[in-house]
């Protein structure tokens, strides 16, 4: 926790590499102080065949889900600084879009969660 999915358009990734768009919202994610740098996941998926308004060439959007419990202020926060960071490394971009949504902690399980040793239900045991 938390999760980072970038959709983008193909053409994206002919102007800058996979990592470094990753990177970019790795490492705002991690600048925050809101989530242990160990936890951050972050995943890129181009896409080829998609549909936008007339005259836009290209898109980039960020799923961020965090676990419930950071003020809404922080959430604007972290959306903020990922949407500028990108739009510094994108300044073409047609569409750059962020959006953090929460997991409830109750209905939220993982591996660590299910581990029978696991008797204070710390969702990093064994990390």
């Amino acid at each position: 926790m938390p999760h980072f999915i970038i959709d983008c358009s193909q053409d994206i990734l002919q102007q800058k590499a996979p990592d470094e768009i990753m990177d970019a919202v790795y490492e705002t994610a991690d600048s925050t102080g809101l989530f242990a740098p160990n936890d951050i996941k972050v995943r890129l998926q181009p896409y080829s065949h998609y549909r936008l308004g007339n005259n836009k060439k290209n898109f980039l959007h960020v799923f961020g889900y965090i676990m419930e419990g950071r003020s809404t202020e922080q959430k604007a926060g972290l959306s903020r600084q990922i949407s500028i960071k990108l739009t510094e490394l994108l300044p073409d971009i047609s569409f750059l879009s962020v959006n953090i949504s929460e997991f409830e902690a109750a209905t939220y399980s993982n591996k660590a969660l299910i581990n029978p040793e696991n008797i204070h239900k710390d969702r990093h045991f064994g990390l």
